[in-house]
């Protein structure tokens, strides 16, 4: 996810690794924030494998800052990433957004639907929080308050998703 991100961020316009840092902690939020720890390595590791391109400038009243762009190479990795998410970037929800958030890059609209459908797929497939007898639990047969509430929001949540993706993927496939 933090690859994709980086990625998906640089293919827009070159950064350097703080503004690049605060677009992914904007986009990912408090859910899954992004360390320097985390990032620094993975900027090294893409820059190793050919993927980003480097240059230093100038800082504005500091050390000189290092400005990150997307190598060609890696819009073609990024391209490779949103052609074909793992299973991970369909069925995790932040994971997808991250994906949703950078499936524009990708030029065919067939290939755009396509991923829409695989987490369509996996959202019409029966699941819950808990389970009873191996039987998904629905809303109205929790046993208590808070379970009915945690499984109301995402079945309303889930609903307004698939609702949305059944009319993107239909606007997708339309011809011309």
């Amino acid at each position: 996810m933090l690859e994709l991100s980086i990625l998906g961020f640089l293919a827009e316009e070159p950064l350097h690794g703080y503004e690049l840092k605060e677009r992914i902690k904007a986009l990912t939020g408090h859910v899954r924030p992004v360390s320097d720890g985390a990032l620094y390595p993975a900027i090294t590791r893409l820059v190793g494998a050919g993927l980003l391109d480097q240059r230093t400038e100038p800082g504005a009243s500091a050390a000189p800052r290092r400005i990150l762009a997307l190598s060609g190479k890696g819009r073609e990795e990024l391209l490779e990433r949103l052609r074909h998410p793992k299973q991970t970037e369909i069925t995790d929800h932040v994971r997808f957004n991250t994906v949703l958030a950078f499936l524009r890059h990708l030029p065919d609209r067939r290939e755009q639907a396509a991923v829409l459908r695989r987490r369509l797929d996996f959202l019409e497939t029966p699941s819950s929080f808990f389970y009873q007898s191996g039987k998904p639990v629905r809303a109205e047969e929790a046993d208590d308050l808070f379970r009915q509430g945690m499984l109301r929001v995402a079945r309303a949540t889930g609903e307004a998703e698939r609702t949305w993706l059944r009319e993107a993927i239909a606007l997708l496939e339309q011809p011309g």
